[in-house]
C-alpha cells in the first residue's frame, strides 16, 4: 500500500472506534492507513480535536468494505 493516491477515506473518529473498524476490515483481508492528526498535532503543540483521526483504504477495496462501512456506520 505504498500509492497513496489510491487511497480513500472511509472513516472519521476517535482513535478506539478507528481501530475497531480497522479490525473488522482486516478480517476480511483489507488494510488500510490510519492518519492520526491529533497525536501529530499534540507533538506540534496544536490540538486536532477527539475525531482528528482517519481510517483510509485502497479505492479498489472500496465496494468489498461497503457492507461492513455500512453497518459500522450506523452503530458508531
Amino acid at each position: 500500500m505504498t500509492d497513496q493516491s489510491n487511497l480513500v477515506k472511509v472513516f472519521t473518529g476517535t482513535e478506539v472506534t478507528v481501530e475497531l473498524l480497522k479490525g473488522k476490515l482486516q478480517e476480511i483481508g483489507i488494510t488500510g492507513i490510519v492518519k492520526n492528526e491529533f497525536q501529530s498535532g499534540a507533538v506540534a503543540g496544536f490540538g486536532g480535536g477527539p475525531f482528528s483521526i482517519e481510517y483510509y483504504i485502497l479505492e479498489s477495496d472500496l465496494k468489498k468494505a461497503e457492507p461492513i462501512l455500512s453497518e459500522f456506520s450506523k452503530n458508531n
